[in-house]
């Protein structure tokens, strides 16, 4: 099951996972501005990760320090298999993802 739910290109990016972060294929990344590396965004944060940029695209145990992990930058997703950090919603971040290139989609039922 890969969560994909579309046609739309799939574009990966390899990037830098912070430490203390163990995430799950599909959880919703936002890019820390100092540093430019990657964690689960939260609504809350104000490092500039609580703008949602990427999905992570394979778990990742990065609990004992940053670990480089495939991204999707771009794509089609089932936004139910998207994990979202505190605050956040498929509904408050799809217009923001969308004009990056990242669709979330809701699943069509038989």
């Amino acid at each position: 099951e890969s969560g994909d739910a579309g046609d739309y290109p799939l574009v990966t990016q390899e990037v830098t996972l912070i430490s203390g972060q163990n995430l799950a294929r599909g959880a919703l990344l936002g890019k820390i501005t100092a540093s430019g590396k990657y964690n689960l965004s939260l609504q809350a944060a104000v490092d500039g990760s609580q703008t949602p940029v990427a999905i992570l695209a394979e778990a990742v145990d990065a609990s004992g320090g940053g670990k480089q992990c495939p991204i999707y930058e771009t794509g089609e997703f089932n936004q139910d298999a998207v994990i979202f950090g505190t605050g956040h919603t498929a509904a408050s971040v799809r217009d923001g993802l969308r004009a990056l290139g990242i669709h979330l989609k809701a699943p069509v039922k038989p």
